[in-house]
């Protein structure tokens, strides 16, 4: 079995909260009902975007395992305009504390046609934003925002559109589909 789901901003890739028990968070629980699936890797909690659950194991590993190189898709709003250098900069990869990314795809977006984020991204008027497609064949820990912040461009909002051939493409957030 594989779903694919729009994970909403907000909610955890997982089915439990462990955190307090006073403030629960939104998870996956809240949102699919199939027993026995699980998260194909991660997306953070201030993320939207495409979440594969699967409870095939094998899968599971080939879709999140770094080895297998799959490609993710985000679509990246930053602050600031982004300079051809610090595109080129993505480009080449960008050594983090963690170590050198491998080189990303990168091009400029004309804002695209997304679902509202709830609650929306904070607008300046004196600071301009844009908008980047960014491809990427690890996942290590919050990888686009620190590497578009490494760069000078901080990242406002991210949807990740796809993983290999699997988008996102006529799901609102929250809803799923078994493909």
């Amino acid at each position: 079995m594989l779903i694919l789901l729009n994970k909403p901003y907000g909610v955890l890739s997982q089915f439990t909260d462990k955190g307090t028990a006073d403030s629960p968070r939104a998870t996956l629980s809240d949102y699919v009902d199939v027993p026995k699936v699980y998260p194909a890797g991660r997306l953070d909690r201030d993320s939207e975007g495409l979440l594969l659950l699967t409870d095939d194991g094998r899968l599971q590993a080939r879709i999140a395992h770094p080895k297998f190189k799959k490609p993710k898709t985000y679509l990246v709003q930053v602050e600031g305009d982004p300079s051809d250098e610090q595109i080129a900069r993505l480009r080449r990869g960008v050594t983090l504390k963690d170590g050198p990314t491998r080189p990303a795809q990168v091009r400029r977006l004309p804002p695209p046609d997304l679902w509202p984020r709830v609650p929306p991204v904070r607008f300046r008027k004196s600071v301009p934003d844009a908008w980047l497609e960014m491809t990427i064949t690890e996942g290590r820990n919050r990888q686009v925002r620190r590497m578009t912040a490494h760069v000078g461009l901080p990242c406002l909002r991210l949807v990740r559109w796809s993983i290999g051939d699997w988008s996102v493409e006529g799901l609102a957030p929250g809803e799923w589909r078994n493909i």
